[in-house]
């Protein structure tokens, strides 16, 4: 019986003693899959409103593109394959001159205009800044790669300038872009260079004395709080 006993006194402390480490790690355990399961739950919740901010995006990006198609007419036209407009004003420079001749000034002037009409007509529901590029380009001489190299750098200003030119012309005219805060307008010169130019051929390369418009739309950061 005494030893009976003396069994009985060890077993039951080390019954509980087992009993209390298993609640122990049951409790952990439990405590652990519970914060895993809420940081999932957060996880999804901020995945979730993402995409729905993304979503709001895009339909905003799609109302804006619909937008400027209205520029496309006599002043504009819309190139595909780069992505952006460029004026239809055929407007001509002379040989290394960056001055824009006073017959192309009025048509100058009434693109300018629509294309500031265009931007201020868009309606958005999130915050939206456009950049609006002005590039200049300048037309290569034709079989003298020499000569090309050689003025090279000459071509960066002179096309720079002839858009600088074109912003003047606005901005005297009243249509300073940059007066609007949601208006961002940037000069550029892509000299002989650039993309969507014309082929150098008689006949085609002194097309390239033109000016390139890019319009790019700037969606503001959207408070996923607000998403519901």
């Amino acid at each position: 019986m005494a030893d009976d006993q003396q069994r009985s006194d060890f077993f039951w402390p080390s019954y509980v003693d087992l009993m209390t480490s298993l609640f122990i790690v049951m409790l952990v355990l439990f405590v652990y899959s519970f914060k895993l399961f809420r940081d999932r739950e957060e996880s999804q919740k901020r995945l979730l409103g993402e995409l729905k901010v993304k979503a709001q995006e895009l339909e905003q990006i799609q109302r804006i593109r619909e937008s400027l198609r209205r520029l496309e007419g006599d002043y504009f036209r819309y190139d595909p394959q780069n992505e952006r407009y460029e004026l239809r004003v055929d407007v001509q420079f002379k040989s290394g001159r960056d001055e824009i001749q006073d017959q192309y000034k009025p048509t100058l002037l009434r693109a300018g205009r629509l294309l500031q009409e265009r931007l201020r007509a868009i309606q958005t529901t999130l915050p939206v800044r456009y950049l609006v590029i002005v590039e200049g380009m300048a037309a290569r001489h034709l079989y003298n790669d020499a000569l090309n190299r050689q003025e090279e750098q000459f071509s960066y200003q002179l096309s720079y300038r002839r858009a600088l030119n074109l912003s003047n012309l606005w901005v005297q005219n009243g249509l300073n872009f940059n007066q609007n805060r949601n208006i961002e307008l940037i000069i550029g010169g892509s000299g002989f260079y650039g993309s969507g130019r014309y082929p150098m051929q008689r006949g085609q390369e002194e097309r390239n004395k033109r000016f390139l418009i890019q319009i790019i739309p700037k969606i503001g950061k959207v408070a996923t709080e607000t998403v519901r």
